[in-house]
């Protein structure tokens, strides 16, 4: 028999269900960090692949996607955005769609140059 998880501070003991207060989609991708860069792959059923759009601005990666149904006269939108901590190499971005899955691949640049100003600590 499971224990029941403890209840969020929020929550302060209400005998609700915690996934009540999860976003919906909220587990539709995963992102994970392998040989040299970073992969990311989202899960959107029912999309062609020229209904979505990948683009990469600035450090962050967008990705929409829209899908009419005209036969059930119903329409679905889908719009993430993904920051990166790390320089990618941008021309050098791929994504492939397959089985309803969008996989991009971010290739990592490591000898980018940080900028910034560095803070002297003191002693």
């Amino acid at each position: 028999m499971a224990l029941p998880r403890p209840a969020s501070k929020w929550t302060g003991g209400m005998d609700l269900p915690s996934r009540l207060f999860e976003r919906a989609g909220s587990n539709d991708y995963e992102l994970y960090e392998q040989d040299d860069e970073f992969v990311l792959t989202v899960e959107l059923p029912g999309f062609d692949p020229e209904e979505l759009t990948v683009s990469w601005d600035d450090g962050m990666l967008n990705i929409a996607g829209e899908h009419e149904d005209e036969f059930r006269d119903t329409r679905r939108t889908y719009h993430r955005r993904f920051r990166f901590p790390k320089t990618v190499a941008e021309d050098d971005i791929e994504a492939g769609y397959e089985n309803g899955v969008l996989t991009v691949r971010l290739p990592i640049v490591y000898d980018a140059v940080v900028s910034g100003t560095e803070i002297e600590i003191e002693s």
